[in-house]
């Protein structure tokens, strides 16, 4: 591990990232810590652009997909590293009813021939422009992010004032903490769509990755990948991480849930004692000894295997990404909670606070 420009205490470096085509400037954050380690953050999208942390051997190496450009991420991608708003995930034919009100969203993306609004649709929060401040702690750097979403952005109604923070700290641990309020009843479901490979970005598949998931229970989904309102239990099926599992192992089972997503692309209902920050899942990287916990106040986790990645796009290290080598787990309410009263409510309305936080803990073993 190269110690020579390690930084005795953490740190934040703001460089210029890229211009948007309007003209505006994006710049990188990059988040130290006092142990070497680093996450950068674009302000276009909320971005997490890298995450640097060490192995057993304690070699730095870059962990989550992406890019090194800002004009990679103004074109088409699969969401890397961005804040997804207003809405994670799929809203059934983009279409919900408020009290008593239909509201109609755009319908950018379709499976299985369904059409759905998806990650909160054309311009969602990972193609917007966020306000950045620095900030600095005892043991920890961080970056506030803040935006307007005016009513009816992309047809949601109300003025949603949204500001995200992430904090790095000594510890290695990314939290994401998100604040929202509005002026009229909305559906909020925000995350982060991160995609990770703990062997190190552009290395490999993901397969022999082991994961853990607090799940005993999961969505099940019909064609469109739009939950059925159905709660069922993941024993006996592919979809048990209950113990640690090879992403791999059941990856393409004969199973109709497997089926419809081409491999995991599916909400899990996580195992709660109480409110608050609890574990949702861990994954072990066996070849690097890497592992990253994640805790949440979340009631979900979508997990996602990158089964649609078609070696496309290449990232950061000059590599393309072809099929499964990157998962995504994203912290959430359900999908299409609009539609299911059944699910726990996403509504956020007037003198409300939509606030929670998830955490990233990456160590060696």
């Amino acid at each position: 591990m190269n110690t020579a420009n390690k930084p005795t205490q953490p740190a934040i470096t703001i460089t210029r990232f890229g211009t948007l085509p309007d003209g505006r400037a994006a710049h990188l954050h990059t988040l130290a810590n006092s142990r070497g380690a680093t996450v950068s953050i674009t302000n276009f999208g909320g971005i997490i652009t890298s995450i640097i942390v060490p192995d057993r051997e304690g070699r730095l190496d870059d962990i989550t997909l992406g890019f090194d450009k800002l004009e990679n991420y103004l074109a088409p991608h699969p969401y890397f590293g961005a804040i997804i708003g207003r809405y994670g995930n799929r809203i059934a034919a983009g279409k919900f009813t408020l009290d008593g009100k239909l509201h109609t969203l755009a319908t950018n993306s379709e499976s299985g021939g369904f059409p759905c609004a998806l990650h909160g649709g054309h311009t969602g929060f990972d193609k917007v422009l966020w306000t950045p401040t620095p900030l600095l702690a005892p043991a920890a750097a961080g970056l506030r992010l803040h935006y307007l979403s005016k009513d009816g952005d992309e047809a949601y109604p109300g003025n949603l004032d949204t500001t995200v923070t992430y904090w790095f700290n000594d510890n290695n641990e990314l939290r994401i903490e998100y604040l929202a309020t509005t002026d009229k009843p909305t559906p909020v479901n925000l995350t982060n769509h991160a995609y990770f490979n703990l062997a190190g970005e552009g290395s490999g598949t993901i397969l022999d990755h082991l994961l853990t998931l607090n799940a005993s229970r999961f969505t099940p989904t019909d064609k469109g990948m739009i939950p059925t309102g159905q709660i069922a239990p993941v024993a006996g099926t592919p979809f048990d991480f209950t113990t640690p599992r090879a992403i791999g192992e059941r990856v393409d089972a004969p199973h109709e849930q497997i089926i419809f997503g081409g491999g995991y692309d599916h909400n899990f209902v996580l195992d709660r004692a109480a409110p608050g920050l609890a574990k949702a899942a861990e994954v072990y990287e066996p070849k690097t000894g890497r592992v990253m916990e994640i805790f949440t106040e979340e009631p979900g986790l979508q997990f996602y295997c990158g089964n649609f990645f078609d070696g496309t796009l290449t990232g950061k290290s000059n590599r393309p990404y072809p099929r499964r080598t990157g998962f995504a787990l994203e912290t959430q309410h359900f999908p299409d909670s609009p539609n299911h009263p059944e699910f726990p409510s996403t509504i956020l309305r007037p003198g409300a606070r939509y606030q929670t936080a998830t955490v990233h803990r990456f160590s060696a073993r």
